[in-house]
């Protein structure tokens, strides 16, 4: 699905590129020959993207996503074409402890990367990672592109606010933006142990009973994170042949499932059922129960996941038990 021959030679900025799915999608686009420049906040040694060979092939700029005349000069220096806007404070718990600077970044990062997009004229489309969280808590399951966004809890109101900030740069100036809502990303090189599925490795890895934060029944969207490069990419370059430009686009593989039946399942994979989990029944400010529809993006873009949870879990498990031996 990835062409590259759209991909060669383009002038690509990656915003948040030594994150979890910034690092597979920079190397994504290092192996599919674009020039990719990189922009990175703090450097963390053993983040997928400096563990590969793709870092040697990446413009590195140092700056925040706040920093609006960095991102200009960014823009105008490197002649960026595809903008990929990855850059977020993703952690509901981090979120929840300090407000102010998920805001700062969700919030503040996407007007300044927009605004600074707005007045570059070699941009052609930028690609805003909105999330599920976006749509907040709702009676009626599967969200839809349709479902209103009303997110209620500090995280979700970011990314509420980040998907609407977007959605008015196309609306008022026509710029070239298509939107992202996924669920929660999972596989290798996901370095917050906090989430549920690295976590729930790293115990087992340990001999160690896996925690569970909530009381198990929490139901979410778990999208692989090979599925997910692949759709970002994809959607870059159908919005050149596709009058898709100010629209969003859910991508899941629309297998749910709650956290207790996740952690058996790595369970049952591992070999260590014996391990039993340990359910704190504390998570607090987090949406019950959430999962998306994709059939547009199925029906207009042409667009499918690859791999059933079983499959993305498996491959998972084997990069963590290499990476924490």
């Amino acid at each position: 699905m990835i062409d590259k021959n759209f991909w060669k030679d383009k002038n690509v900025l990656v915003t948040g590129f030594s994150g979890f799915l910034g690092s597979w999608v920079s190397e994504a686009l290092v192996d599919a020959g674009a020039c990719v420049v990189g922009l990175l906040r703090d450097r963390v040694p053993r983040s997928k993207v400096f563990l590969s060979k793709a870092i040697n092939k990446i413009v590195v700029v140092n700056g925040k996503i706040e920093d609006y005349d960095l991102l200009e000069r960014i823009l105008n220096e490197y002649e960026i074409e595809v903008v990929f806007h990855l850059a977020a404070q993703t952690l509901v718990s981090i979120a929840n402890r300090n407000p102010l600077s998920t805001f700062e970044a969700n919030t503040k990062g996407t007007w300044s990367i927009l605004e600074a997009c707005r007045r570059n004229r070699t941009v052609k489309s930028i690609l805003v990672a909105s999330s599920d969280k976006a749509y907040g808590d709702q009676e009626r399951l599967p969200y839809n592109e349709q479902t209103p966004l009303q997110g209620r809890h500090p995280y979700d109101v970011s990314k509420s606010c980040a998907d609407l900030i977007a959605q008015s740069y196309f609306n008022t100036y026509a710029l070239p933006i298509c939107i992202t809502r996924c669920g929660n990303f999972y596989g290798g090189g996901d370095l917050n142990f906090d989430r549920i599925i690295p976590g729930v490795i790293r115990s087992i890895l340990k001999g160690e009973a896996p925690i569970i934060r909530s009381d198990g029944s929490f139901i979410r969207d778990y999208f692989y994170i090979k599925d997910a490069v692949n759709a970002y990419l994809f959607l870059a370059q159908k919005m050149s042949e596709l009058e898709i430009k100010g629209e969003a686009f859910n991508f899941s593989n629309e297998i749910q499932a709650d956290v207790l039946v996740v952690t058996r399942k790595i369970l049952r994979l591992m070999k260590r059922e014996d391990l039993k989990p340990v359910i704190l029944n504390e998570a607090k400010g987090e949406i019950k129960h959430q999962y998306l529809s994709a059939k547009k993006a199925k029906q207009t873009l042409g667009w499918t996941a690859k791999y059933s949870l079983e499959e993305g879990l498996k491959e998972t498990i084997d990069w963590y038990t290499n990476f924490l031996k």
